[in-house]
């Protein structure tokens, strides 16, 4: 299980773009047997588009999010409500679903989303997002592996949660200046007192690309010196963290 963890957290430090994030989590659920996943950050204006990374095939994901499924989707209306783990898919759940909402989920099995397993995650800053397990069918060994890594899961999700939200989000924004993702990256560990060399073993990049990052972020913020880079990025820090 740390060789889980261990391997996860470092291909999320490594990530910079949603193709490396979905591939961490993959490999991360299929060490449970777990083949398909969707983690969806919901925005908090309802006109946002929300932000969905997932191995679900992707004529569903095209088509849930051009019709705005995620609006009537009863397993991300219950996610906003509850931080409570729990399945979703069973035949005798659907009674109480709408026609649309029963529309959805046939839609779904058609693509071999069935059932699953969801993490509802709200963050300290009110965000809210839910992680999802699917599978064609609730067979017994599906139901072991959920309540015997409850725990492990939440931990996943809530990891992929922070580093997507770190890495991919307006976050990234400092003083109305918008970073990349390797700068921002970067501008954080020059916080931390860390070299550009440093930063290059830390990243697994040349110190000269870790430098070359930090010399854009620099020019961006509209300072002379990696010093006020760094002071510029920690006076904001304090006043949107």
């Amino acid at each position: 299980m740390q060789f889980i963890f261990e391997t996860f957290l470092e291909r999320l430090s490594q990530s910079v773009d949603e193709k490396d994030f979905r591939d961490a989590m993959a490999h991360a659920a299929a060490a449970f047997d777990l083949v398909r996943f969707a983690y969806l950050s919901i925005p908090p204006r309802t006109s946002a588009r929300p932000r969905l990374i997932s191995n679900y095939p992707s004529p569903w994901t095209s088509r849930y999010l051009s019709n705005r499924y995620h609006v009537i989707d009863p397993v991300i209306q219950r996610a906003k409500g509850d931080q409570s783990l729990f399945l979703w898919g069973l035949d005798d759940g659907r009674t109480s679903l709408s026609q649309f909402e029963r529309k959805l989920f046939d839609e779904a099995a058609a693509f071999g989303i069935r059932c699953g397993l969801t993490i509802p995650i709200q963050d300290k800053r009110g965000n809210v997002a839910a992680m999802s397990f699917a599978a064609d069918r609730l067979d017994p060994a599906f139901l072991r592996v959920a309540e015997r890594y409850e725990e492990a899961f939440r931990f996943l999700a809530t990891c992929f949660h922070v580093c997507v939200r770190r890495k991919l989000s307006a976050d990234r924004v400092i003083d109305g200046v918008q970073l990349t993702a390797r700068e921002y990256e970067c501008l954080e560990w020059a916080v931390q007192g860390k070299s550009a060399r440093d930063i290059g073993g830390i990243l697994g990049v040349k110190r000269r690309t870790a430098a070359f990052h930090l010399e854009n972020a620099i020019k961006k913020l509209g300072v002379r010196t990696r010093t006020q880079a760094v002071a510029r990025f920690s006076a904001s820090r304090k006043v949107f963290g």
